[in-house]
């Protein structure tokens, strides 16, 4: 057995993986779980096939609750081992994209959740690329976690809804038709409006803009007291 790269290999495995899931389901499900958590941990793309396979072994639901678990666990194993080995790597061998991504993350610290979600609901997102920066970027593992948790439940939904009824699909473009990528946009947008609304309100409503600096207005009063 081997990873699926495309849907040929896809179907191929799926059947055998359901012959022995007759009465083997707890080796299935080992198996499979252990594979799914060793390419979201290195970062290794190809998590839409494992998505489908999900669908096609568990149904529907069970996948995408499935999936949705492995890839939180997995990603955050990502971000760790990231923190923990990979920091000088990843600047070196992406700097400008490092750098647009960290001046990107600052602009929107103060909602920075529900940018996290956009980057996550938003379908050209490379997932694997945000996991290996995020502790470059000083994204608090909380936030990583719940953002992963949420946002990625569209792209899941999709992958796990099209792999329960994987006899019927011709291609890679059935998935991930216009329409299925129009969906995801709007839903991304959708996600960033709170922030926009949490920026929105703390410049105008409470004037932070408009305040001086503590120690310049304090400067200010001493020198007209004088």
């Amino acid at each position: 057995m081997k990873f699926p790269s495309d849907l040929e290999e896809l179907r191929e495995l799926a059947d055998l993986l359901q012959f022995y899931k007759t009465e083997h389901i707890g080796y299935v499900f080992i198996l499979f779980c252990s594979a799914y958590l060793y390419k979201q941990s290195f970062a290794i793309p190809g998590s839409s096939f494992l998505n489908m396979l999900a669908g096609a072994l568990f149904g529907p639901w069970h996948g995408l609750l499935i999936a949705c678990i492995l890839t939180t666990v997995g990603s955050t194993n990502c971000y760790l081992l990231s923190r923990t080995f990979g920091k000088c790597h990843i600047v070196r061998l992406f700097p400008e994209k490092v750098a647009m991504l960290q001046k990107k993350v600052e602009e929107h610290r103060n909602s920075l959740f529900f940018f996290l979600l956009f980057l996550r609901f938003f379908p050209m997102t490379p997932n694997w690329f945000l996991n290996i920066t995020s502790p470059i970027l000083n994204i608090p593992i909380p936030i990583f976690f719940f953002s992963i948790l949420i946002g990625l439940i569209p792209y899941n939904l999709v992958c796990v809804r099209t792999g329960a009824i994987l006899s019927e699909i011709h291609s890679l473009d059935d998935i991930f038709s216009l329409a299925t990528l129009l969906q995801l946009l709007l839903i991304a947008c959708m996600a960033l409006l709170p922030g926009v609304l949490i920026r929105h309100y703390s410049k105008t409503q409470l004037n932070l803009d408009g305040l001086e600096p503590n120690g310049h207005q304090m400067v200010l009063n001493y020198s007209k007291t004088r």
